[in-house]
């Protein structure tokens, strides 16, 4: 799927600086949180207070106001979750990608390859995208994620279906990495290896792969 996966052009002319590093994982081994993953949630509150955490969170404040969302009443993932503070228990390796996400400000999305019908794309909503009940279907123009069957995240890091998430039983997923300016091009570079350093801690024989997508490039 990795090469397959495209970031329409109307949503680069909405943020030209919007850049994605994806990355593909085969042969994980997952399960509940352990001492292991609780002991990383534990540490990664101690970057959020930083400034240029604060900047890159309102970077995406400012991104979801470009496509009539209201930040406020639907908050973009990292957002959310530097508010959730002490990080929720979910599963190892949700645990993994959720420490990355606080320690650098990054929202990072993970999805069940399993689960999907076709690749990923990152598109500007027509308005009838099917999508799941307690979502609600996406307003003409909003960002999302999607598949063959429909929406896999909504306000293009808001809230994910439940059809695509990562569980105890994946095996093979794919983690979206999202970066807007004032990151840096090697900060996403450094989360994303410090993300695969952790999944291979949790499954040494895991195999993965990354790709950097701008635009439909």
């Amino acid at each position: 799927m990795l090469d397959d996966i495209q970031v329409d052009d109307s949503v680069h002319a909405l943020r030209p600086d919007f850049v994605v590093l994806l990355m593909t994982a085969h042969g994980l081994r997952n399960g509940p949180t352990d001492e292991r993953t609780r002991a990383w949630l534990a540490g990664a509150a101690d970057a959020v207070a930083h400034e240029t955490q604060t900047a890159k969170i309102e970077a995406w404040r400012d991104a979801y106001r470009a496509f009539g969302a209201k930040p406020s009443r639907t908050r973009p993932s990292v957002d959310a979750l530097t508010r959730r503070l002490p990080l929720p228990e979910i599963n190892q390796v949700v645990d993994a990608y959720n420490v990355i996400s606080v320690r650098h400000a990054l929202p990072i999305g993970g999805e069940d390859l399993d689960r999907y019908t076709g690749p990923a794309r990152l598109v500007r909503a027509a308005g009838d995208e099917v999508s799941e009940e307690a979502l609600g279907t996406p307003e003409p123009g909003e960002v999302i994620w999607r598949d063959d069957v429909g929406v896999t995240c909504r306000r293009w890091n808001w809230r994910q279906v439940a059809r695509t998430r990562i569980t105890e039983e994946t095996v093979n997923a794919l983690f979206i990495l999202e970066r807007l300016e004032p990151m840096t091009m090697e900060e996403l570079k450094a989360a994303g290896e410090e993300l695969a350093d952790l999944l291979t801690e949790l499954a040494p024989e895991a195999r993965i792969t990354t790709r950097l997508l701008s635009g439909g490039k």
